[in-house]
């Protein structure tokens, strides 16, 4: 069998096709979704990218040799077919393909290991052992076309607002911001570590004189968590800008998360609709700011123990989350929970100039306003037991005139579950790394 493309080139796809286009001769190439044979006439649905669109074969109006290969198809097979648009009512987008032409690019296997049109629901192992079936259907590619247009409104944001996009190295010599959570690798007759966070080389480039940068990227985390919202390979957004505070950078991150709802509502109508979400339900910005001391109280409203100084439980932050409507900034966290290079208030130095911004109960981002003082950087670093010859290179960048600044970094992600209702963060990655799953 000739599997080669030849002279034949697609001239529509699926959402190209309407009654408009009635009469006009069409060549599509995709997926063999369904076949019904019913001896007389042959229907054929076909998937593209788009969605899709019917090929009807009545045996009266097809030559033999067109109702014997499609009779030949198989389910997920690959074909190219060019025929003739028709007015159909009955038909996905009215309208249906009478053929002249089949040609059989590549035959599926059968039995298939999972079913792409859902008749036979799979769980989410069975789905990710096999992504590449299960990337096939309408309600999962969705998900990757609002996360893709995601990232291009994300990346059109920073650039309206002048902020230039940096790439730094995932392969570190040690940990960006202490602890233990890293994946050590061999690097020649070193040891090094797949890195967790942009932040150290975000901060170097302001002392750069770079003033405002971004980076999309893999950021690495060796934490044994094994719930629905964390995973040990995820994607970052980070800014981080010169010469301002946590409340300016606060207000560039309300306005990129709103500018990202808005596009995804005016860009992604029909994937939404797919997905049977309602993202107008999501308040827009400015978003309200919850400080650390009332969020303490309302926890404990709720019946739920929280002392002062600690981090949020999975259930203080459901107690919290349960208050609010949509996107929230948890301001003023206790400075001993927050990282080394945090700056704390001057008349309250148990707080810091952190934040978080939250949607209801899932954090979303992280945030502060940082040190930039060597000599205060180094004495909070030792308070917190971490050695600053390990720091020696980032250390250095703040000898020689480093400018205030701030910063956060968003978790993608997370915020494709926001954009597309879904509740596992497998489900807004293509190819998801936890702590039990490595491949495909």
């Amino acid at each position: 069998m000739d599997y080669l493309l030849g002279d034949l080139r697609r001239t529509h796809y699926s959402s190209d096709i309407s009654p408009e286009i009635s009469g006009e001769e069409v060549l599509l190439m995709g997926w063999v979704h369904e076949i019904r044979d019913l001896g007389g006439i042959i229907f054929v649905i076909i998937r593209d990218r788009d969605g899709l669109i019917q090929v009807t074969a009545p045996s009266k109006k097809v030559d033999a040799e067109i109702l014997a290969d499609l009779r030949a198809l198989r389910k997920e097979s690959v074909v190219a077919i060019k025929g003739t648009a028709q007015e159909a009512g009955k038909a996905p987008n009215g309208v249906e393909i009478i053929p002249s032409k089949v040609k059989i690019l590549n035959l599926a296997n059968q039995p298939l290991p999972m079913d792409p049109t859902e008749k036979v629901k799979a769980e989410i192992d069975t789905r990710l052992n096999s992504r590449f079936l299960d990337l096939r259907k309408a309600n999962v590619s969705a998900i990757f076309k609002i996360k893709a247009n995601m990232l291009k409104t994300v990346r059109q944001y920073f650039d309206d607002n002048d902020i230039i996009e940096i790439n730094t190295p995932k392969l570190v010599a040690s940990a960006t911001e202490g602890g233990t959570e890293l994946f050590p690798i061999t690097y020649f007759e070193k040891e090094a570590f797949l890195g967790q966070s942009p932040q150290l080389y975000k901060q170097m480039m302001m002392g750069a004189g770079f003033d405002k940068v971004f980076e999309i990227g893999q950021i690495f985390r060796a934490e044994e968590h094994d719930t629905l919202r964390h995973l040990n390979e995820a994607i970052s957004i980070d800014m981080e800008a010169s010469f301002k505070d946590d409340k300016d950078v606060m207000n560039i991150l309300d306005g990129m998360i709103t500018t990202v709802l808005q596009s995804t509502k005016e860009n992604c109508a029909k994937e939404l609709e797919i997905l049977d979400y309602d993202l107008a339900a999501i308040p827009e910005g400015p978003f309200p700011e919850v400080k650390y001391d009332d969020a303490v109280d309302i926890v404990n409203s709720k019946g739920i123990d929280m002392e002062w100084g600690e981090d949020l439980s999975r259930e203080a932050e459901k107690a919290l989350g349960d208050t609010q409507e949509g996107f929230y900034f948890l301001t003023d966290w206790p400075t001993a929970i927050k990282p080394f290079y945090v700056v704390p208030y001057e008349d309250r130095p148990e707080i810091s100039h952190a934040f978080d911004l939250m949607y209801k109960n899932l954090e979303i981002s992280s945030g502060s306003t940082r040190m930039h003082d060597y000599d205060t950087l180094v004495a909070q670093m030792e308070q917190r037991n971490l050695n600053p010859d390990g720091f020696g290179a980032y250390l250095q960048a703040f000898k020689y005139g480093m400018p205030p600044h701030a910063g956060w970094g968003v978790g993608a992600d997370r915020l494709a579950m926001v954009l597309t209702g879904v509740e596992n963060i497998r489900e807004t990655v293509l190819f998801p790394r936890d702590r039990h799953r490595l491949t495909p």
